[in-house]
């Protein structure tokens, strides 16, 4: 699309490199962060995969865009990114155009994704409600391969178009927008026609209404469809932290129609409730009544189930003279499920052993973070809950995202859309 001129004023100058340096007052080696520090430098380089994260909570848009752009690229000892990861708060939505030139002039990536999202994270720090532009540069053994995806509407229902999955083993971030891309219609497709395919992303969240341009591809900012990148040969792993732990017991599906379950184990599911939470303690009753969901098992064989084998849906309803329940998904009969609670300690918690059980495996060299914009501070008492974990556990490791309308990722083989939750692609230093 053509983007209007940017009319920003002529004291809008680009900060040189040696300015930024000053600014940020030390090395890249040295660098931790200070409290109210508004400029974030990161470096991983191994086996010949380099990342660098920058950071700016300028309020002059273009001024921030180089701020973060020259902070994130300078790591890089001159290598050409071929993948970058652009995100703004919606401070810098009506001047997203000049943000991306600024980006492209002084990374000149080879790909770049990225949107305007609700809030943005690098490194230990979520910014929420204040101005801010992270660039996350990687240079990558392969180039990274981006498109634009729109879905379509036909008289007989749509379809999707301008990529083509084709049977792709590689990783793929996605980053829809909310209002135009049907995500849920997407993975249906690809878990049925295209299983095996990983995808790791989240629903853009910075337009303030529908029509807003707010997604990055290349040198373009669009108002709809889905941007994304095929990480083309990377090894690459993704995590998703649903952070719920499960109550009572599972059951099977012996009733239902679509979302609305009228029977489990032959029972209507509002009485079967009514009996898990007499047996709860005080605390974990108002947890129910705060907010309750219900797990789908990923695994319908798996002898016994645990917090993490389940497709985390909320319960949207229920009918009290029938006793069925509503859930956010489709459910067939014949699916175990087992009613759940989210609160904040065992977000805290999943998110924590989702990490370890990453890192025992292997050491990333760097990550991308989509977490819900549901937790943050609206779920836990300090600000930067999850970038902290993620870096305390993961040892500081080069980490940019944002807040999402959703979350997208891989479960048990499938590829879901998701809520409260934290979802993330890692980076492995072991390339070979």
């Amino acid at each position: 699309m053509t983007r209007a001129p940017q009319e920003l004023g002529a004291k809008d100058r680009l900060p040189s490199r040696e300015a930024v340096r000053r600014k940020a007052g030390r090395s890249c080696d040295e660098w931790r962060p200070r409290p109210g520090e508004s400029l974030v430098v990161f470096l991983a380089d191994d086996d010949g995969v380099q990342i660098g994260v920058g950071l700016s909570t300028a309020q002059e848009p273009r001024s921030a865009a180089a701020e973060a752009t020259l902070l994130a690229r300078d790591p890089l000892n001159g290598a050409t990114p071929n993948l970058a990861v652009l995100l703004t708060s919606p401070h810098h939505a009506l001047h997203a155009g000049a943000v991306l030139d600024i980006v492209q002039e002084l990374a000149q990536p080879t790909a770049l994704v990225g949107c305007v999202a609700e809030a943005v994270v690098a490194g230990r720090r979520e910014l929420e409600r204040e101005p801010a532009v992270v660039v996350w540069l990687a240079v990558l053994p392969q180039p990274a391969e981006t498109f634009h995806a729109e879905f379509l509407r036909t008289p007989s229902g749509g379809l999707f178009g301008g990529y083509r999955f084709d049977h792709s083993r590689d990783l793929h971030l996605l980053l829809p927008d909310p209002h135009t891309f049907p995500t849920h219609l997407l993975f249906s497709h690809l878990n049925s026609q295209d299983p095996g395919t990983t995808i790791i992303g989240g629903l853009a969240s910075g337009a303030s209404e529908p029509g807003r341009p707010t997604l990055f591809c290349d040198d373009k900012v669009l108002a709809s469809g889905a941007v994304g990148a095929r990480l083309v040969g990377l090894r690459a792993r993704s995590v998703v932290s649903q952070g719920c732990r499960p109550i009572g017991d599972p059951y099977t599906v012996t009733a239902a129609e679509g979302p609305i379950i009228t029977a489990l184990a032959g029972r209507p599911p509002l009485r079967l409730l009514e009996e898990i939470v007499t047996g709860l303690s005080g605390p974990e009753q108002v947890l129910v009544s705060g907010g309750l969901h219900l797990g789908l098992a990923i695994d319908e064989y798996k002898a016994e189930l645990a917090r993490g084998d389940f497709l985390i849906r909320a319960v949207t309803g229920a009918d009290e003279a029938t006793g069925a329940i509503r859930v956010g998904d489709l459910v067939d009969v014949g699916t175990t499920v087992q009613f759940q609670v989210r609160d904040a300690t065992t977000a805290d918690q999943d998110l924590r052993e989702s990490l370890l059980h990453a890192r025992a495996e292997r050491t990333p060299v760097g990550a991308l973070l989509f977490t819900c914009n549901g937790r943050g501070t609206r779920m836990f008492d300090a600000p930067d809950h999850d970038a902290t974990i993620i870096s305390d556990l993961l040892g500081d490791i080069p980490l940019a995202g944002f807040f999402a309308a959703g979350e997208l990722g891989s479960v048990g083989g499938k590829n879901f859309l998701h809520g409260f939750t934290a979802s993330m692609a890692l980076f492995d230093h072991d390339q070979r």
